[in-house]
C-alpha cells in the first residue's frame, strides 16, 4: 500500500492543495450566499471524489481490498457533489447534515488507512490528523446545527486548510519514500 501511495504522491498533493484554495475562498468571502456554498462545496466534493477513485483505478497492481477504501470515499465525495448539484436550492441545514455525514464518513476512512499505512511506515500521523479534523467537523456540525451560514463557512474554511495542508504534508513525506520503494527489489 505504501508503494501505491508512494508512487502517486502528487495525486495526495493536488487533493491537498484543492482543499486548502476551497478553505481560503471560504474564508475571503465569508458572507457568501448558501447556493454559492452548496455549488462550491458541490465542485470541491466532486473533484476530490474523482482524484480518490482515480488514485484507487491508478493503484490497480495493488490487491483490491487495499483499494476499497480510497474507491469507496471517492464514491461517497461524488455522490455528496451530484447530491449538491441536483438540489442547489437545499436549505443551509440540509446541506450542514450532507457536509456533516461526508466529514464522518471520510475521516473515519482516513483514519483507518492511517492506522493501516502504520504497519509499513512509521511515525505516520498526518493521515490520521487528516481523518481527526474530518470526524472533528463531522460531529461539530451535527451538535450545533443551528449556528449559522457564516460561522458553517468559517468551520468548514479551518477543516479544509487543516485536512489539506495535513494531505500535503503527507505527500512530501510520501515523495521521500518514492525513491528508497523503487530502489527495493521486487518480492
Amino acid at each position: 500500500m505504501l508503494e501505491q501511495l508512494a508512487r502517486y504522491w502528487w495525486l495526495v498533493a493536488l487533493r491537498g492543495a484543492l482543499a486548502v484554495v476551497f478553505g481560503i475562498v471560504a474564508l475571503i468571502w465569508p458572507g457568501i450566499t448558501v447556493t454559492a456554498l452548496v455549488l462550491l462545496f458541490g465542485a470541491y466534493a466532486l473533484v476530490d471524489g474523482v482524484f480518490a477513485v482515480g488514485a484507487a483505478i491508478m493503484g490497480r497492481r495493488e490487491p483490491a481490498s487495499q483499494r476499497w477504501w480510497m474507491a469507496f470515499e471517492g464514491v461517497v465525495a461524488i455522490a455528496a457533489g451530484i447530491v449538491t448539484f441536483l438540489w442547489p436550492g437545499i436549505t443551509a441545514l440540509v446541506l450542514l447534515y450532507l457536509i456533516a455525514a461526508w466529514a464522518l464518513v471520510t475521516g473515519a476512512l482516513e483514519i483507518f488507512l492511517a492506522i493501516r499505512l502504520r504497519k509499513e511506515m512509521e511515525r505516520e500521523w498526518l493521515l490520521a490528523l487528516a481523518g481527526i479534523a474530518s470526524v472533528l467537523l463531522g460531529i461539530l456540525l451535527f451538535l450545533f446545527p443551528g449556528s449559522g451560514a457564516l460561522a458553517l463557512v468559517w468551520l468548514i474554511a479551518v477543516y479544509a486548510i487543516v485536512f489539506g495542508a495535513a494531505l500535503i504534508g503527507l505527500a512530501l513525506r510520501l515523495r521521500r519514500h518514492r525513491g528508497p520503494l523503487a530502489a527495493q527489489p521486487a518480492a
